[in-house]
């Protein structure tokens, strides 16, 4: 009990008791282990009155992501017809989609309806490396999409033999084990850091800048391995889709035929549309400056970002998708004959 209040006394003196703008800081939380043992998630602990408010929303958010992205899954696995590259790479992004949200929600809405606000060092770890993974595998799986736009629209008559069930399954297996290699090389950087006694991520989970502005040993490293992961993965992946998509819009201007025209954007209308959201979310939490005054808007964003995607995605695959909706319907009939 002495150290638990010990820990609770370094916590509240680090924050000097008020917030920023004069409000007292709500409890966040006291530790029955060690303090070197777990981390606090200060979430938007300053505003306990929007507390109940993100709560709903992010609960919303992990619900619908996770009924539609399942519906996704089951209804491509059961229409033969749908088994072709293009839905089989969908598959995959909604997998991604629901690990990724599963492994950042559940401990948000923990931290926003409790006052148990901590997060032990393993758990910590292990949901960085998750989140990190997850991220990073679907930025290349992005990119793989885009190609297969890219061949769908091109080399239409030689499509289906140059994107083959060997090559897309090398293509969704690599995405899976470079997301998991990028990840996993963070995480083995951090563990090697020493960190503060008072471990308060100003965070709603755990991430790699906000873990890392906790370490008091030398970061130079993990600075030159996260630029050298930005180049490789961010902007190789970007300039990768972006010749994708130069090549798709060029190919399609010179078709004749309005509806052909009509026909050829819808087929990568809606991937286009899942890409550019991915990314403005990208840009504006890694590549915006850091030292923005907006500390509190930037955090909402940021858990947004990464989490609004995955709901996102099944509604603009589905909406926009006649094959999507034809199937879902079909799926839908035969559950009633079946009854």
């Amino acid at each position: 009990m002495v150290h638990t209040a010990a820990m609770y006394l370094i916590i509240m003196a680090h924050e000097n008791i008020f917030s920023p703008n004069g409000n007292h800081l709500p409890d966040i939380g006291i530790m029955n282990h060690t303090p070197n043992s777990q981390f606090f998630l200060v979430g938007l602990s300053h505003y306990p009155c929007l507390q109940p408010v993100l709560f709903t929303i992010f609960l919303l958010i992990y619900l619908l992501a996770f009924a539609g992205n399942i519906l996704i899954t089951i209804v491509i696995s059961s229409d033969s017809r749908l088994h072709t590259p293009m839905y089989f790479f969908l598959v995959n992004l909604s997998i991604l989609d629901i690990c990724c949200t599963t492994a950042a929600i559940p401990k948000i809405l923990q931290i926003l309806v409790t006052k148990h606000k901590t997060i032990s060092f393993s758990g910590c770890i292990s949901q960085l490396y998750l989140f990190t993974a997850f991220l990073s595998t679907e930025l290349i799986l992005l990119t793989v999409m885009a190609y297969d736009r890219y061949v769908a629209i091109c080399f239409p008559l030689r499509y289906k033999t140059i994107m083959s069930r060997t090559l897309c399954v090398c293509l969704a297996g690599a995405a899976w084990i470079l997301g998991s290699t990028n990840s996993m090389t963070h995480t083995c950087l951090i563990l090697k850091l020493s960190f503060k006694e008072e471990k308060i991520i100003d965070h709603f989970f755990c991430e790699i800048p906000p873990v890392l502005k906790l370490a008091n040993s030398n970061k130079y490293i993990n600075d030159v391995v996260i630029v050298a992961s930005d180049v490789l993965l961010g902007m190789i992946c970007f300039i990768l889709t972006v010749i994708s998509y130069t090549y798709i819009i060029t190919t399609i201007m010179k078709i004749r035929s309005a509806a052909k025209k009509k026909k050829a954007f819808s087929t990568c209308a809606s991937h286009l549309t899942v890409v550019t959201l991915f990314y403005g979310g990208v840009i504006y939490t890694y590549v915006r400056p850091a030292f923005s005054n907006e500390l509190e808007a930037d955090k909402v964003v940021s858990a947004l970002y990464a989490i609004a995607s995955p709901v996102l995605n099944p509604v603009i695959y589905s909406l926009r998708n006649k094959e999507v909706i034809n199937a879902i319907n079909k799926t839908f009939s035969r559950k009633q004959v079946l009854k």
